[in-house]
């Protein structure tokens, strides 16, 4: 029988839905988790008491590049794996997408095979692959290599396939001009979740994806068609429809708060936008430049860019993100915490127990500050 070993009572709780007040977050002696009200504690329990602040799950990250001063696309192997999930575990995220950006496909089959290998030794934090190319549009390239970008082949898509029967989780990122419905149709049917981005498509076309089983969008306004008064493109695609999700990088850089708070308008019923980093080798670490596909990206005042002034990733974290959403755009902490736990775990095939604190093992963050408060303490 599964008995009570510690309790957590004086903050708030977050469960990844819902924000709950006068409650305990109980341990169990196999190290589960459970919310229960403060006043039914047995008497003698061991109790924790905080002095307020916010008690959440650990965080989830569907975009994922690089951290410690490593990038993944430089080294795909489970020692890189290794090295950027303990960067991002420092911040609070527990869950990640090790993400290839546009590269070869001999270095797109070593990544699968990282990630595979790295599941399968249990290195914690990852929980899958996000594959963000190289099936893009060169017009929205942003960063991405363009000599690298292409129509997806038979050979590209029976890789993709074959991944995601080995992986948990296998996002990619596709643009309507390199990739077609009908093969969005037959990844969707193979358990990958595809997202669009670094496209140019107009709406017609991008609904038309969506009907045919992307359910996601990458980076949402960043590297892709905008809404227009008669060209909704991508942005106003994605915000007509509630059955979308929607990533978004929240360091007011890449999007500005008013953007972000027209779009959590746009989009009331649903709660599908979701927070990512989209971080570089920077994450966790105090290297002020490294390179991408041979080029260098600079470090400055919290901005990544290639030599050229253009964006190259985020140097952002989930704590940030979150500060960012709850100050700059007034978002409510219970939202904002659910699109950095429950949120994107919705989105993949299986989130392998993240995003949540009920029925997990006994993981949690807590923020004595409230969001505002910067890194929160890990039990």
């Amino acid at each position: 029988m599964t008995t009570l070993q510690k309790a957590y009572v004086g903050a708030q709780i977050h469960d990844g839905n819902v924000l709950h007040n006068a409650h305990a977050l109980v341990v169990n002696s196999d190290n589960s988790l459970r919310i229960a009200p403060a006043q039914s504690l047995p008497d003698g329990c061991p109790v924790h008491r905080f002095d307020g602040g916010i008690i959440t799950p650990a965080f989830v990250d569907l975009q994922v590049n690089g951290g410690g001063g490593v990038m993944f696309n430089d080294d795909p192997s489970v020692t890189t794996l290794q090295t950027i999930a303990c960067a991002h575990a420092a911040s609070g995220t527990r869950a990640l997408l090790a993400t290839l950006i546009t590269d070869t496909p001999q270095k797109t089959r070593a990544a699968i095979a990282a990630v595979e290998q790295a599941i399968a030794e249990k290195v914690d934090g990852i929980i899958g692959i996000h594959l963000e190319g190289p099936h893009l549009s060169i017009s929205r390239k942003g960063a991405h290599d363009p000599s690298l970008i292409r129509t997806m082949t038979h050979t590209d898509l029976a890789v993709i396939c074959d991944a995601a029967g080995r992986l948990p989780n296998v996002m990619v990122t596709v643009a309507p001009e390199n990739v077609s419905t009908r093969q969005i149709a037959q990844m969707t049917a193979a358990g990958v979740t595809v997202s669009l981005g670094h496209t140019n498509a107009d709406s017609a076309a991008c609904h038309a994806a969506f009907d045919a089983g992307a359910r996601c969008v990458t980076h949402l306004f960043n590297a892709m068609s905008q809404l227009q008064s008669r060209a909704p493109g991508l942005v106003g695609a994605t915000l007509s429809r509630d059955d979308i999700f929607a990533g978004l990088i929240a360091d007011a850089i890449h999007v500005h708060p008013d953007t972000i708070r027209i779009a959590l308008a746009a989009k009331p019923r649903s709660d599908k936008i979701f927070l990512v980093t989209d971080a570089m080798a920077t994450a966790g670490s105090h290297i002020s430049r490294f390179t991408l596909n041979g080029r260098d990206v600079f470090r400055d005042n919290g901005r990544l860019t290639l030599a050229d002034g253009t964006l190259a990733g985020a140097d952002l974290d989930m704590p940030r993100a979150l500060s960012i959403m709850t100050g700059d755009v007034g978002d409510t902490p219970s939202k904002a915490i659910a699109r950095a736990t429950s949120t994107p775990a919705t989105v993949l095939r299986d989130p392998m127990g993240a995003g949540t604190l009920t029925g997990t093992s006994g993981t949690f963050l807590y923020f004595a500050n409230g969001l505002q408060g910067g890194q929160p303490q890990q039990f």
